[in-house]
């Protein structure tokens, strides 16, 4: 099936992928000159990001671009949802914890450990640039595949839901 999007959904969906590459390239300025005078971002798993303009700039600059991307990292979207004014962007990121990873593991230093998650990023458009991110992604599956917390019978799971979100077939442990 081929999805047929106008030409108001092709500019956003270009502003974000336009917004993302910015940021795997390391370049603060593109990344910023995507978004509007007044952003935010957070990251809700941790509650990291920024408020406003400088905020958001100085969460991606110390925190985010040129920083986190493993040379390894592989982003596949899942899906992709385009509203009037927000895309939601679903996608597994596949990694190994091979440098600090200040927005998703602050503090943490590196594993060596494979990660695999699912993630969904909320971009909200106004006037053609970025007004928001609100990111989620399953913390407890993170902490689990490198090493930070053990399953001990606890409902979660490291990259198997991940696996499973491009693979539907595959089996659900936890009910199995």
């Amino acid at each position: 099936m081929t999805i047929e999007y106008s030409e108001t959904e092709l500019e956003m969906i270009n502003l974000l992928d336009q917004h993302v590459n910015a940021e795997l390239q390391g370049d603060l300025d593109t990344t910023m000159a995507t978004m509007t005078d007044n952003p935010h971002l957070l990251n809700i798993p941790n509650m990291m990001g920024g408020d406003g303009y400088e905020g958001v700039k100085g969460f991606y600059k110390n925190h985010l671009v040129g920083k986190f991307f493993p040379p390894d990292v592989i982003m596949q979207r899942v899906s992709l949802t385009v509203g009037r004014n927000q895309i939601v962007d679903e996608l597994v990121i596949k990694f190994t914890h091979t440098t600090v990873i200040d927005w998703m593991l602050p503090e943490v230093e590196p594993t060596g450990k494979k990660v695999e998650i699912g993630l969904v990023v909320i971009a909200g458009i106004n006037d053609k640039k970025i007004s928001h991110e609100h990111i989620y992604w399953d913390q407890a599956s993170v902490l689990f595949q490198v090493g930070l917390i053990a399953c001990n019978n606890l409902p979660i799971c490291g990259s198997e839901s991940a696996k499973k979100l491009l693979n539907l077939s595959l089996s659900n442990r936890l009910l199995d």
